[in-house]
C-alpha cells in the first residue's frame, strides 16, 4: 500500500500526500519535538520536512515501508537540526553546577517514571544536552557522526551527554522523592 502512495506521490497525486501525511504525522512529530519542544517552531519545521519529503520522494528507490519511514526520520531530524542552528539555539552547555552535584557512578533510572514524563524531563534539557541525547539515545548515532552533523568535537559530544544524563539522574530523582 505504501508503495502504491509513493507511487501515486512522484505523479503528484495530492490525496496520496495527504495519506502518507496521515500515516506518519504523529511519529514524525514525536521525532521533532525531541528536537523542538516549542510547538509553534516543531509545526513549521514538519511543514518543511513534508515539503522536503514530497519534494524528494521522486530520488528515492523505494525499498520497504521501514525503508521508507527512516528516510522521512532522517529528514526531520536534519530539518529540526538545521532550524536550531539558523535560529542559533543550538548551544552547546557548559558543564553546570547542577550537573557536577552528580556522582559519575549513577545512571538514571526511568523504570520509576512515564514515557511521558522523561519526554518532559529530556525537552527542558538545554539544547546542546538535549540534541546530543536524542541523536546518540534515540537515533543512535556515535560521537564521531554527531561532532559532524552540529559542527563540534566528539569529546564534546560525549561530554554534552555526560552532563545531560547526570541532570537527568538529578531530575528523576527528585520527580521521583516528589511521587513518594
Amino acid at each position: 500500500m505504501v508503495e502504491n502512495l509513493v507511487e501515486r506521490i512522484r505523479q503528484k497525486d495530492q490525496r496520496a500526500m495527504s495519506q502518507l501525511y496521515q500515516m506518519y504525522i504523529r511519529e514524525l512529530s514525536s521525532v521533532c519535538y525531541r528536537y523542538v519542544p516549542s510547538e509553534t517552531d516543531a509545526k513549521d519545521v514538519l511543514q518543511n520536512s513534508f515539503v522536503k519529503i514530497f519534494t524528494s520522494i521522486t530520488t528515492i528507490d523505494y525499498r520497504s515501508d521501514e525503508s521508507l519511514k527512516g528516510w522521512m526520520k532522517k529528514i526531520v531530524v536534519n530539518e529540526a537540526l538545521s532550524f536550531l542552528r539558523e535560529r542559533k539555539r543550538l548551544l552547546i552547555a557548559e558543564q553546570d553546577t547542577e550537573a557536577t552535584q552528580i556522582s559519575d557512578d549513577v545512571e538514571p533510572q526511568t523504570r520509576d517514571i512515564s514515557d511521558d514524563e522523561l519526554h518532559r524531563l529530556i525537552s527542558e534539557l538545554p539544547d546542546g544536552y538535549r540534541t546530543v541525547v536524542n541523536l546518540h539515545v534515540f537515533e543512535g548515532c556515535p560521537h564521531k557522526k554527531i561532532a559532524a552533523m552540529l559542527g563540534i568535537t566528539e569529546s564534546t559530544s560525549a561530554s554534552q551527554l555526560y552532563f545531560a544524563k547526570r541532570v537527568l539522574v538529578k531530575r528523576i530523582s527528585e520527580l521521583i522523592d516528589g511521587k513518594r
